[in-house]
């Protein structure tokens, strides 16, 4: 209290709070500013804000505040409320929220008139990112100090701190980094001219890397597995619902992932980001295989008899049923010639055309039955008939099968060629 005392030093005295504390107005006030990282509390790819937590030193020389030490007992220093002095109008240019951390109340003030400031500040800053190699990026983000209303030739602004002990402070004192990986902070000097005056600013360059492995295993390898999964599709056979059906599936899994990524990335970036072209081309790659596939079971189903013919041949089997039936031979020898007559009339896999029909008659002629040969020669005529539509179908459609293969084979080649080509492409690219 003597002290302050001895300075007048009280909240009614505006002399110190008022004006910028030199005896001579024509002398700028020197400010040194001090600023050291305390963490990276969150950095916003879609917003583009960057949230650190710094902590800032201040200090300035106030030309109507001193003391000899040895009057006062040795006291060197003293805490006063920030209130009642004089201090810097600075404030940060990217700074998009107002400090919702508590202020400190008080700065200290040496016997040689000295007055420092310091300040624990939660800075929501806006920042210019570039994305294109998400998430193997290095993001450099700025925070500009300056001075409000003083021009350079009332306010001048030092970093206490150059960029390499900045950096050292910053990496000693970090509590915390999260998926960013502190790099480096440097510190410059830049002016600034409006009106014909000038102001001096500090930029401070906070520089990271992203720590790319929760982006890799959640999003970069589960496309790659999906890419997998779609090029071993190929050995499931065309004929059956399966391989269209599982491909479509793979399809609609990278679209979910696409919408996953388009939350993350801004909007509007100068570059097309790398992974984006990563999920395009895969994408593209499994619509031409679903394409693909879809046309070589086109091909395919041109061989399979017609409804006309499964229709045909079903009464076919029908009637073989009601004639056998009907007729029973006497003995266990007529019964199985009778049989197999038919059944090698009937079988059209391993013979290409039937026997006559005569030679049909008379293989079943020995059993003497005369109304029942002739309903046999009806029952042979039509099954004649089934067999061969059956037959000319197949003979028509054999070109498709070929076609078909051949399709397959040839896009088989080409899917494995551009993955292979592209894969390695793309991650060379993001590492460079």
């Amino acid at each position: 209290m003597e002290v302050l005392d001895y300075l007048n030093l009280t909240k009614d005295n505006s002399a110190f709070k008022l004006t910028r504390p030199v005896l001579d107005h024509t002398q700028p006030t020197i400010v040194e500013l001090n600023i050291i990282l305390y963490a990276i509390l969150a950095v916003i790819e879609k917003t583009q804000t960057f949230i650190p937590f710094i902590w800032a030193t201040l200090s300035w020389n106030h030309d109507l505040i001193s003391w000899d030490p040895e009057e006062f007992c040795g006291i060197s220093q003293v805490a006063i409320p920030r209130e009642m002095l004089w201090r810097p109008d600075l404030f940060i240019y990217e700074m998009i929220e107002k400090d919702a951390s508590p202020a400190n109340p008080y700065v200290l003030v040496s016997y040689n008139g000295t007055v420092q400031s310091e300040d624990d500040i939660k800075v929501v800053s806006t920042c210019k990112m570039d994305v294109h190699k998400f998430p193997f990026d290095t993001q450099k983000c700025n925070i500009t100090i300056g001075s409000a209303i003083h021009h350079v030739d009332e306010v001048r602004l030092f970093p206490r701190s150059n960029t390499s002990r900045a950096t050292q402070f910053s990496r000693e004192i970090m509590k915390t980094q999260g998926e960013w990986e502190f790099l480096q902070l440097s510190v410059t000097t830049s002016n600034i001219s409006f009106n014909d005056r000038n102001w001096e600013n500090l930029i401070y360059t906070f520089s990271m890397k992203r720590r790319p492995l929760l982006h890799v295993i959640n999003f970069l390898l589960p496309i790659l597995f999906f890419l997998i999964l779609d090029l071993a599709s190929f050995f499931i056979a065309d004929h059956r619902g399966e391989k269209l059906g599982f491909k479509v599936t793979v399809l609609l899994a990278i679209s979910v992932l696409l919408l996953i990524l388009n939350d993350i990335l801004p909007s509007m970036s100068n570059n097309t980001p790398l992974i984006a072209t990563y999920c395009i081309v895969i994408f593209a790659l499994m619509l031409l295989s679903l394409l693909e596939t879809i046309l070589v079971t086109y091909l395919l189903e041109r061989d399979s008899p017609s409804h006309e013919t499964l229709r045909l041949e079903e009464d076919c089997v029908a009637r073989k049923e009601k004639m056998t039936k009907t007729h029973n031979c006497d003995t266990e020898e007529k019964r199985q010639t009778c049989c197999s007559c038919i059944c090698k009339k009937s079988s059209g896999e391993k013979q290409h055309e039937l026997l006559p029909v005569a030679e049909e008659v008379n293989c079943c002629s020995q059993s003497g039955d005369s109304p029942v040969l002739l309903l046999i020669l009806q029952e042979l005529r039509e099954m004649q008939k089934t067999v061969n539509l059956h037959l000319n179908s197949r003979a028509k459609g054999g070109k498709s099968v070929l076609l078909a293969a051949k399709i397959n084979r040839v896009f088989f080649i080409f899917y494995v060629t551009t993955a292979s080509l592209f894969l390695p492409l793309i991650f060379i690219e993001w590492h460079s």
